[in-house]
């Protein structure tokens, strides 16, 4: 309860704040791992809990957050976890009274009505009715109806069920520090399976991309070395395989890195350089953000990564900034909803809006359109997001090539063959990769 009341709070990501909150304990495995699975679920599936709670309750107003902090953990085991009513009554009642003692009774009214609510949830029928569908996965009618809109049913009812799943781990060699003989070796010696990746898009492998089969070796001896040598770092495997994709076929005379974030792509961006070439880009990053410049500089310290410049500046407008010149490849990592990564920050679908969205395409189309006039003649320009919202991805390329801006580029294919793909989109599974689109565009005049 009190991880998601931080979150909250703080307008944090439940996952941070969760393994923040972990750090300082003593539990054991699968007792975190239990904690892992309420908190990030509760975040999930907020809405669709207060809507449930409501429903049982006279007024929505008749509660105080910590109550209802305190109804949503028992509420989701009772509709989502199918735990047993009267444990789950019983403990949430506990757990009330635990933080407002005059509402334990209020709690046990609620919960016991949660509970006959079960019987009819989601107070619909999934397969004709958006709302109900989107009770089902703990969305907002709003997204159900995006992706039932795009995708169809099957297949968004098929994404929101993935979307709730536990992340899978993956892992990045960095080569500007180690290789991966190096890595697999020292995890061989714990016993600790890594399994190589094949793009899901191109189906070619990933250049030091490896699925751990046990998310737990991410904490063993032979991960913190890595981490501390700058030797591995943890991204999700189409992350890494759009990083491989932004680099063009020959060494670039300049690479310009439009929202360098925290540095994960700067590390995989030079650590595939050096895999491709044998050595590292000229490479400029920029980001709007202080505090970010900061880490993507230590970040690049630990990680050996070489930077020509880590430029604060507002990407939209780089005229008269140190980034002001003119690359042989450029890549824009686009801010976005972030839909495709809600196993990792499920909160993100309860505190997006229609409106967001639009906001964030716009963004995009100005972030690409300016990053294409530092490109030169026969440069490569890659644009991706981590959404798969067709609003902030293709109507952005679209809107792009018909403008002044995109007139001198050209969409290039990312798969080869018959039936060549122009736009990478990795599909989001169980077991699998997080949800990315990329789109590789060609100067040609």
């Amino acid at each position: 309860m009190q991880v998601n009341r931080l979150a909250r709070e703080r307008e944090a990501y439940t996952a941070d704040v969760l393994d923040a909150q972990l750090a300082k304990s003593d539990l054991l495995h699968d007792d975190r791992a239990f904690a892992r699975v309420l908190c990030l679920g509760v975040a999930a599936t907020v809405g669709t809990l207060d809507e449930v709670i409501n429903r049982c309750l006279r007024s929505p107003h008749d509660i105080r957050n910590n109550v209802r902090d305190a109804l949503r953990i028992s509420t989701y085991e009772i509709i989502f976890l199918d735990k047993d009513p009267y444990a789950a009554v019983d403990q949430g009642v506990e757990l009330v009274r635990y933080v407002a003692p005059p509402a334990a009774g209020l709690a046990n009214s609620v919960l016991r009505k949660v509970v006959r609510a079960k019987e009819s949830f989601p107070f619909g029928d999934p397969a004709t009715d958006d709302k109900a569908l989107a009770r089902l996965y703990g969305f907002p009618v709003w997204i159900a109806r995006a992706l039932v809109a795009q995708m169809g049913r099957e297949a968004a009812a098929a994404f929101m069920k993935a979307s709730n799943a536990p992340a899978t781990v993956f892992i990045g060699v960095n080569a500007a520090r180690t290789d991966d003989a190096a890595v697999k070796r020292e995890f061989g010696r714990e016993e600790i399976a890594l399994d190589a990746v094949r793009d899901p898009v191109t189906g070619a492998g990933i250049p030091g991309c490896y699925r751990l089969r046990d998310a737990r070796g991410i904490a063993s001896h032979a991960a913190r070395h890595f981490f501390n040598k700058g030797g591995i770092l943890v991204s999700d495997a189409a992350a890494q395989a759009i990083a491989a994709l932004a680099l063009p076929a020959d060494y670039p005379d300049g690479f310009l890195e439009v929202g360098s974030g925290r540095g994960t792509k700067t590390i995989l961006l030079q650590s595939d350089a050096v895999r491709k070439w044998d050595k590292q880009m000229a490479l400029t990053c920029v980001d709007s953000y202080e505090f970010k410049d900061k880490i993507v500089r230590e970040r690049a310290q630990t990680y050996g990564i070489e930077l020509e410049g880590a430029v604060k500046a507002d990407a939209r407008h780089l005229a008269g900034t140190a980034a002001d010149k003119v690359y042989g490849a450029a890549f824009v990592d686009a801010p976005c909803s972030g839909l495709g990564t809600l196993r990792r920050h499920p909160e993100i679908r309860w505190r997006m809006t229609p409106a967001d969205v639009l906001k964030l395409a716009d963004l995009g189309f100005e972030l690409l359109s300016e990053a294409a006039r530092h490109v030169r003649v026969g440069g490569q320009l890659t644009y991706a997001t981590c959404t798969v919202l067709a609003q902030e991805d293709e109507a952005v390329i679209k809107r792009f090539l018909e403008s002044k801006a995109g007139r001198g580029y050209r969409l290039q294919p990312v798969t080869r063959g018959d039936a060549p793909r122009f736009v990478y989109r990795s599909p989001l599974t169980a077991e699998g990769c997080d949800a990315h689109f990329a789109a590789v565009l060609r100067r040609v005049e």
